[in-house]
């Protein structure tokens, strides 16, 4: 699964184009290299996310095209 659609599934960005641009930034970074929106997620990876002055580093527990709301937060566990 692409980078940015994980990120709006696991509800760790809330929309797509957000994620895309965050990642055309370079403010997010897969096992510590800065990646692009088309990068392919794969269970085990680290992803870090630098929103302002702060980072959210999350690691991948599951891939799903789609969820809910509630069953969201079991994609990742914070690290």
């Amino acid at each position: 699964m692409r980078l940015d659609k994980y990120l709006k599934v696991s509800r760790l960005i809330k929309r797509r184009t957000v994620a895309n641009e965050a990642c055309d930034a370079g403010r997010v970074m897969v096992n510590d290299k800065v990646v692009k929106a088309s990068y392919d997620v794969k269970v085990g990876d680290v992803i870090e996310i630098a929103f302002g002055n702060k980072s959210v580093k999350a690691e991948v527990t599951m891939i799903a095209d789609t969820t809910k709301k509630e069953d969201a937060k079991e994609m990742y566990k914070y690290l």
